[in-house]
């Protein structure tokens, strides 16, 4: 991937290639203005410590970032908890989020474990991202065993290509996004293979105490300790790029391709 051309997509967020390395600050003089990322995820949880880091580092370097959810993970209730209370839980957990980072959170209506791929969906993120006109979409690896995560990254794949069809009419006007990425998640890690790190230092306990605005985080919901595997995570990822906390990000097959006039 062209470093170059990935950082002027995204205007002036800390996303490099590991190799071959070069100061942030050269980075940055890169790129004139900020960009918008875009966030897309299954569940909120998902979204945020996920994804939310790197929507943090957006908007600490002056850009702009947007989460959208497309269901609350409200099945997710631990025992004793309704189902309704506890998606109205996540919903006010995300605000509460993105408040403290500086970002938007956009939410969808779709059941939690229902999330449908079929035109219809594609055609509401469609909506949404030309709307929001992002110059990245970050979304779920469609190595998951996760119904909801697996529909959703094969969504957003049609959500895009609908986005930039000039001729599809719509409420809104065709926008094409630069670039695609997907996301390091413990629930999609089947051929996840990492090409991209963000250095997330500067926002790393910002987004670690908007992440333990959620109960899932907390270890109120379940067996599985996320803030143990995400916080751990995010100090592995320095071993490859060298950053104090990093988070890394799996490009689009489409974007792999190098054109080289010699080696």
């Amino acid at each position: 991937m062209d470093r170059r051309s990935f950082a002027q997509g995204i205007g002036s967020a800390a996303m490099l290639s590991v190799f071959p390395k070069r100061s942030l600050s050269a980075e940055a003089s890169e790129a004139a203005h900020p960009g918008k990322i875009m966030a897309i995820a299954a569940h909120p949880g998902d979204g945020l410590f996920t994804m939310g880091a790197l929507l943090a580092q957006q908007a600490e370097r002056r850009g702009t970032a947007v989460l959208v959810n497309l269901s609350l993970g409200e099945r997710g209730a631990p025992k004793n908890t309704p189902v309704n209370q506890y998606g109205e839980m996540q919903r006010a957990a995300t605000e509460k989020a993105a408040r403290l980072l500086g970002i938007d959170a956009v939410f969808m209506d779709y059941p939690d474990g229902e999330i449908p791929f079929n035109e219809e969906s594609a055609l509401r993120v469609c909506d949404a991202i030309r709307e929001h006109k992002p110059d990245i979409v970050v979304t779920h690896w469609g190595g998951s065993w996760h119904k909801d995560h697996r529909n959703c990254h094969r969504i957003v794949r049609d959500a895009v290509f609908f986005a930039a069809l000039e001729t599809l009419e719509r409420s809104r006007a065709a926008h094409s996004v630069s670039k695609v990425f997907y996301a390091d998640n413990w629930e999609d890690a089947n051929r996840f293979v990492a090409d991209t790190y963000i250095d997330v230092d500067p926002v790393y306990e910002k987004w670690l105490r908007a992440c333990d605005f959620y109960p899932m985080w907390r270890g109120q919901t379940g067996f599985f300790r996320y803030n143990d595997y995400y916080g751990s995570l995010s100090v592995m990822r320095r071993c490859v790029s060298g950053f104090k906390h990093a988070v890394a990000l799996m490009a689009d097959e489409s974007q792999r391709t190098q054109r080289l006039r010699f080696l």
